[in-house]
């Protein structure tokens, strides 16, 4: 019986990962399996049902549809067990397993390991899987259970989200720097000065700031230095290479330091969201909601870097 029963919750497993991922090679990956063992997998699972759920070509595979009319009902009873494995984790406050999390590099180092590192010691069953990366990353095909991103989400029907708030910018500058140079009290003042931008894919992004109408105004500098990595943004803004427009979060240490002075040009603007995302395919597991709450009473209404 036990045999059967995990050759049945195996192949269950690798049917609905496949139609997730779309290719028997990416749900091996979420798997821990190779390609071929979840093919057969799948294949075992047909045979035991006697129907074809899946169509295989050389390049492709497609769900047929007594395929899809099965999926659904994997989903009903992983909801089921996802529902029943949360009155149990909190009958018994116990929040365990690994917790896959993807986040960008700066301010995922910055400010949300602290959050996690506060989790993992109030939950010591949970393991904590953190990967870091500034490019896109499909959290179902790549198993992720919780991401944190900057910026828009895009429209993705696999994925929930929350809002965690707004990133603020505003425009700073070393002391060292403001004696040498002045202080530029206006955005025409910009002209004069050595404006350091951030640089993605050989581009100098815009600066925005809000206008004294409220309303976002962007600010399109002529920089005489760009950095394409926010914290050698930071370092080189901070060693007095010239004004720059960096986040909130980023420059929060050094304000209280005294190293780098906010500028009266443009007043701070929200100018990209906070978002934790999730896959929407499955029921909040206890280790992803434990993870979100915190993340939430940690940035939320202002986050600790902008009190």
């Amino acid at each position: 019986m036990g045999q059967h029963l995990h050759s049945h919750l195996q192949g269950l497993s690798a049917f609905v990962h496949t139609v997730e991922t779309g290719s028997f090679t990416a749900a091996g990956i979420r798997m821990g399996m190779s390609k071929s063992a979840v093919g057969k997998a799948v294949a075992r699972l047909e045979e035991r049902l006697g129907v074809r759920l899946l169509e295989r070509t050389t390049r492709s595979l497609s769900v047929t549809a007594e395929g899809r009319t099965y999926y659904e009902s994997c989903l009903r009873v992983i909801d089921e067990l996802g529902t029943t494995e949360s009155l149990l984790a909190a009958r018994h406050n116990s929040v365990s397993g690994v917790l896959r999390v993807n986040l960008p590099l700066s301010f995922g180092r910055s400010c949300v390991m602290p959050v996690l590192l506060e989790l993992s010691h109030r939950h010591p069953g949970l393991e904590l899987d953190v990967s870091f990366t500034d490019r896109f990353v499909d959290l179902v095909e790549e198993g992720v259970d919780l991401a944190v991103r900057l910026g828009g989400v895009g429209d993705h029907a696999t994925l929930v989200g929350r809002s965690l708030g707004m990133q603020r910018s505003v425009i700073c500058a070393a002391p060292s720097y403001l004696e040498r140079k002045g202080r530029p009290l206006s955005a025409d003042d910009l002209a004069s000065h050595d404006c350091v931008a951030f640089a993605k894919d050989g581009r100098p992004l815009p600066w925005t700031v809000r206008g004294a109408d409220g309303l976002p105004l962007m600010m399109a500098v002529r920089p005489r230095h760009t950095v394409s990595h926010g914290e050698a943004l930071l370092d080189a803004v901070v060693g007095g290479l010239g004004v720059a427009c960096l986040s909130t979060w980023l420059i929060a240490g050094e304000l209280l330091k005294g190293t780098l002075e906010v500028l009266p040009v443009g007043l701070p603007y929200g100018d990209a969201p906070i978002t934790a995302l999730w896959p929407k395919s499955r029921d909040l597991a206890p280790k992803v909601r434990v993870a979100v709450d915190a993340l939430v009473a940690a940035f939320l209404p202002v986050p600790p870097w902008d009190r």
